[in-house]
């Protein structure tokens, strides 16, 4: 009875991913087909058929899983102590200053085995 039960609802799950990819062809298609018409008019109409397509998207298995998953990130996200102005503002001159030194120091590195290769093979640069 439950194979039954998960078997069709991945076949309605399937009907609603093929009418949510539709929709969304359909409104790339009709922003195409009516170019003329106002450009407000167009996007109210792609808008509508984003949100459609994403209902019916949402209320598949995935889509569940997926709303579930972003609720879930918003959580931990919250959670996070972000540095504050100051600290965000040091580290950032910390690492160009530290890119600064390995950029001078490669730079003498390379010059000073071009002239160890030149020196070698006799052949200037």
């Amino acid at each position: 009875m439950s194979a039954n039960v998960e078997q069709s609802n991945k076949g309605l799950d399937l009907v609603k991913w093929v009418i949510a990819i539709a929709l969304l062809a359909g409104a790339v298609v009709a922003n195409n087909m009516f170019d003329q018409e106002s450009v407000l008019i167009r996007a109210i109409g792609v808008v509508a058929a984003v949100v459609v397509a994403g209902f019916f998207a949402a209320t598949t298995e995935k889509g569940r899983t997926f709303i579930g998953f972003s609720k879930e990130s918003n959580k931990e996200i919250r959670k996070v102590i972000w540095p504050s102005r100051q600290e965000a503002t040091q580290t950032t001159l910390i690492i160009f200053a530290a890119t600064a030194v390995i950029a001078i120091i490669l730079y003498f590195l390379d010059m000073f085995l071009r002239w160890a290769v030149a020196l070698l093979t006799g052949i200037g640069f």
